[in-house]
């Protein structure tokens, strides 16, 4: 797991025990806390135990997830949530960019053009895709974010608090505001209610991401969920494949679509 403080990745873990169980095998757990010299350290570990597969959320390079068992062969590896430039794993992911496009669209659709962006890391494809497909449906309406209101939030509500704060306490802050996921949207409402700005009479907040937390938040906050139980339980039977089956068959990539939920966070542009 990339960062089991991030209740999506326990909610993940908690759906793969119980997929595993059925199937017969048992769950070891690593937590790499998004840093690849743990992960490089995890995923030695796991061939030293001789694990029979590995399901991985990567945070580092290709070269990382080309595992081999002892006798040099391909050992059954599928990447979760993020993409790397592998040949020789399977990937579960969803759809970044529509997921964000999603939420971009709505805001523009409320009439905002000034929308900011607290985003995740861009050298993942989770923090990358979500940012592209924001500035692909702001481009096509004609508009761009200003300077300023991109910012990123490093996939952790403390670094999203601090960010929010100083994009939010300026004059020219943006109407509405898209965070990269639901972890870092805890950060951001924190911030706004320190920083006494009503949502979303103040300013309309959207999220992407499903996570234990967010529908207590008050607004009920627009976002798109993702499938965590079926993505994780179609990783889990395509890693369970690969290792009965097929250690070379080539690499399957499912994408899952996101869906858009609509809370309370988000209004109509004011016009002053």
């Amino acid at each position: 797991m990339a960062d089991l403080a991030n209740p999506f990745f326990a909610r993940m873990v908690w759906a793969a025990e119980a997929a595993v169980a059925a199937w017969g095998y048992s769950l070891v757990v690593f937590n790499s806390d998004e840093k690849p010299e743990n992960e490089r350290k995890a995923l030695a570990r796991i061939r030293a135990l001789s694990c029979d597969g590995a399901l991985v959320v990567p945070v580092g390079l290709p070269a990382h997830y080309a595992l081999r068992d002892p006798e040099g062969r391909g050992f059954p590896t599928v990447l979760f949530g993020r993409v790397v430039d592998d040949r020789h794993s399977d990937t579960v992911t969803i759809d970044n960019v529509a997921a964000a496009s999603q939420v971009t669209n709505y805001l523009l659709d409320l009439g905002h053009t000034r929308i900011g962006s607290i985003t995740g890391p861009l050298h993942l494809t989770t923090g990358r895709g979500r940012l592209d497909g924001m500035l692909q449906a702001m481009a096509q309406r004609g508009v761009a974010p200003e300077p300023g209101h991109v910012r990123s939030g490093e996939f952790r509500e403390d670094v999203a608090y601090s960010v929010a704060r100083e994009m939010l306490d300026r004059p020219d802050r943006p109407t509405a505001l898209y965070v990269a996921n639901g972890v870092m949207a805890l950060g951001v409402m924190r911030a706004l209610a320190d920083l006494s700005i009503h949502c979303p009479n103040d300013i309309s907040i959207a999220s992407t991401d499903t996570i234990s937390g967010i529908g207590g938040l008050r607004p009920r906050l627009t976002r798109t969920e993702h499938p965590i139980i079926e993505m994780t339980n179609e990783a889990l039977r395509l890693l369970v494949d690969r290792i009965q089956r097929g250690k070379d068959k080539p690499p399957r990539n499912v994408v899952f679509q996101p869906a858009l939920v609509l809370g309370e966070s988000c209004a109509p542009l004011r016009r002053s």
